[in-house]
């Protein structure tokens, strides 16, 4: 029986040898290709990217081999490049588009398709849509071609390339390298057995400010962690902040596109005080304007900001593929999501968890405060905002029962304080009159429902999720 592929909020995500397989890997690859001729941007090329997971080069191989075997030109990327970096090589090659083998932040048995279209972006629904329509057509009708990596190779159609420089051309204009590694910092870095491994370290090094690197080496079993820049996850990231006395720790994902952040005393910045960092950098820091976009699952100090600074904000759905579109047709500032993506304008309309660490930095050096510090500048502005979220595993055959179960609970009250209004936008969201907020979503590549919260106090958090936690019953 055929696997049903359908892609999430960024790509298809499976088991390695279960669905994610040669077959379907080569399957989703001849999609892309049918796509590519059928819009008429075949003749611009492929660009093939791949992580640091369990034979990712040799998937990312397969795709090329089914580009080559279409008579397109497969650029393909010569070792494990993050997403961004695999992106940015789109516009740098004036290719179609982009193929990234890789599964983000999901456990050591997964692995991933994501495909990038010419804007360098993830996938709009659209493109989704006419990807997913041509992979049940070949099922259904056959038509897979390859051509071998070695004759592709002599024939020109498979070219082999190093993304890293261009990308680090195009980022130092974005960012003063220089100042940075005149700054003295003391950084920690943990790149999760990533492809994002040596990067903060190579652009740091060479003067005043020191890099201290850990899971910096391949191992596609992730030993000890997922690679999700997430407090569970970051131990040993806080220890080594505490141990080597670091003014900042950064984290990125398993394929990079995502930052997480610790202060210099080792405990985490929640993904939506980076984002609200990051826009108080642009706006106050930078000078600079512009719209902002937020999903909803992402922090309500964004609107703050953007009363305080005058720049308008947008909402979507979850997902850099609602993102994205939005950016580029608003020429946005910057976008972000609650999983510690985020992207800039000047950039790419893509999630960059190395410019990202890049910008905290600066904003670190240029207001000469430390990250808690920051973040007591931020809230004096704002006022105080504190999130967690809680991710709840369910049987896939109860998902209807779920969903019923919440979209009929009404409650007046959650926490003691009266709910001012609902919304179903992406999931189930509940506002509460003293502006905090409870929303359960499925995720969209996981039989995993999400609970997040934002409220005034971490104790408030607990509670809220808790309720939120009843309402869901599994």
């Amino acid at each position: 029986m055929a696997a049903t592929i359908k892609f999430g909020t960024d790509g298809w995500r499976a088991i390695i040898a279960e669905d994610f397989t040669f077959d379907n890997v080569r399957l989703c690859a001849q999609a892309v290709a049918n796509y590519l001729r059928d819009s008429g941007a075949a003749k611009n090329g492929l660009v093939v990217a791949y992580d640091t997971r369990f034979a990712s080069e040799d998937f990312g191989a397969a795709v090329a081999e089914v580009a080559a075997g279409n008579g397109i030109k497969a650029y393909l990327c010569d070792k494990a490049a993050p997403t961004p970096v695999g992106s940015y090589a789109i516009l740098e090659k004036k290719a179609a588009g982009a193929v990234v083998i890789t599964a983000s932040h999901n456990p050591a048995r997964w692995n991933g398709f994501k495909y990038k279209p010419e804007y360098a972006g993830s996938a709009s629904p659209e493109v989704i849509a006419e990807l997913e329509k041509r992979i049940v057509e070949i099922q259904a009708k056959g038509g897979v071609r390859t051509m071998p990596q070695e004759e592709g190779l002599k024939k020109g159609l498979i070219e082999r390339f190093d993304p890293r420089a261009p990308y680090l051309q195009h980022i130092s204009e974005l960012v003063d390298f220089e100042k940075l590694r005149r700054a003295g910092l003391k950084v920690a870095a943990d790149s999760m057995f990533g492809a994002g491994a040596g990067y903060f370290k190579s652009i740091l090094s060479g003067d005043k400010t020191k890099v201290t690197e850990i899971n910096g080496e391949r191992n596609p079993t992730f030993p000890g962690i997922q690679p999700e820049p997430i407090t569970r996850n970051l131990s040993r990231l806080s220890t080594l902040i505490r141990r080597t006395k670091a003014d900042v720790g950064l984290a990125t994902d398993g394929d990079a596109d995502r930052i997480g952040a610790m202060d210099e005393k080792g405990n985490f910045i929640t993904q939506l005080q980076v984002y609200a960092l990051l826009a108080l950098y642009l706006l106050e820091v930078r000078g600079e304007r512009g719209p902002i976009i937020k999903t909803v699952t992402t922090t309500s100090m964004i609107y703050k900001l953007g009363e305080l600074y005058k720049v308008p904000v947008h909402e979507t759905a979850v997902g850099f593929k609602y993102v994205g579109p939005v950016m580029i047709a608003n020429n946005a500032l910057l976008g972000g999501e609650e999983s510690g993506g985020f992207g800039f304008r000047g950039h790419i309309p893509e999630r960059d968890g190395i410019l990202a660490g890049l910008y905290i930095l600066d904003l670190v050096t240029s207001m000469k405060k430390t990250p808690s510090q920051l973040i007591e500048y931020l809230y004096s502005k704002v006022g105080p905002h504190y999130y967690d979220r809680i991710d709840l595993d369910f049987e896939a055959s109860k998902r209807e029962e779920i969903i019923k179960r919440v979209s009929t609970t009404s409650p007046s009250q959650i926490d003691g304080v009266s709910v001012a209004s609902m919304d179903t936008k992406d999931g189930f969201r509940f506002f509460l009159t003293d502006g905090s907020w409870l929303l359960i979503r499925f995720s969209g590549t996981e039989p995993i429902i999400r609970v997040y919260c934002e409220t005034d106090s971490p104790g408030r958090v607990k509670r809220i999720l808790a309720a939120g936690e009843r309402m869901v019953g599994v």
